[in-house]
């Protein structure tokens, strides 16, 4: 991959200050204070909220304690979906910090998978990574690391190290000089204004005559309504971790650059704001 370090980092260590606040409807033994937090935009909730969820608990009795889980303005937020997408989905153009809300009651099953465990969160984790490199490599890439690799790559999100879990993953950005990219690009396109979760479908980032697939293009392909008429005013946002990339981007440079760590561009298109 070309060696962009700068970018790499930039996107790892992308925060979101970030307001957690207890239901009004909870029951507690005394007012509970707000949380203050820096989300790593790369993370998920799960993973970096045991501090929350200890602070909440201090003021509740143990029996009205169940499964925690966070909301936006009325929408479950999941946790299997990366922090950085969450907040460019739902909350992008609002002022920070962010104001989540807490809940440990009325579980929503038809919203939210459960999370009983980091084990939970790991598993997701690698098997998207899995995907990915299926897309990208026909899985040799991933099949030809050893367990301690995988779990290499799973301490490094877990534990916010940089170094150790991209002397891993550039691995997994590699391909042979004669292919000049990857053999599919993972991405997910999310929509704020639809109920369908994702599109994903198959792009590859050279065209048959040798150019390079850019951004743009991809969206051409499988979103047309996500690109503006030459003549049109720009009714909508393209985010990819908080940034509106160049549609003119290649779209094998964001792959290697601006994946999230499991390997996927999740990219999402959102309403432009009306000042």
């Amino acid at each position: 991959m070309t060696d962009d370090k700068d970018v790499l980092r930039d996107v790892w260590f992308g925060r979101i200050p970030t307001c957690f606040t207890l239901y009004q409807d909870e029951i507690t033994e005394r007012e509970a204070d707000p949380y203050y937090l820096l989300l790593p935009r790369i993370s998920y909730l799960t993973l970096v909220t045991d501090k929350v969820k200890k602070h909440f608990q201090k003021v509740m009795r143990q029996e009205d304690v169940s499964e925690i889980w966070f909301e936006y303005e009325g929408s479950p937020l999941k946790w299997h979906y990366p922090i950085g997408l969450l907040f460019d989905l739902h909350a992008s153009n609002t002022a920070l910090p962010w104001n989540i809300t807490v809940h440990f009651k009325n579980f929503p099953e038809k919203d939210l998978l459960h999370c009983h465990s980091k084990d939970v969160i790991e598993a997701h984790f690698m098997a998207c990574i899995k995907e990915a490199d299926a897309l990208k490599h026909k899985s040799q890439v991933i099949n030809e690391m050893q367990k301690k690799d995988h779990k290499q790559l799973w301490l490094g999100l877990q534990n916010d190290k940089f170094e150790q879990f991209w002397a891993i993953n550039r691995k997994l950005m590699e391909y042979t000089p004669e292919d000049s990219g990857f053999r599919y690009i993972p991405f997910r396109i999310y929509q704020a204004t639809t109920e369908r979760p994702f599109i994903q479908k198959l792009f590859r980032p050279v065209a048959s005559g040798g150019q390079l697939h850019t951004l743009g293009d991809l969206l051409k392909e499988v979103c047309p309504t996500a690109i503006t008429p030459e003549d049109g005013e720009k009714k909508i946002q393209v985010m990819i971790h908080g940034i509106e990339p160049m549609l003119e981007t290649p779209i094998q440079w964001l792959s290697e650059h601006m994946s999230y760590p499991d390997n996927f561009l999740h990219i999402s298109i959102i309403p432009r704001p009306t000042d």
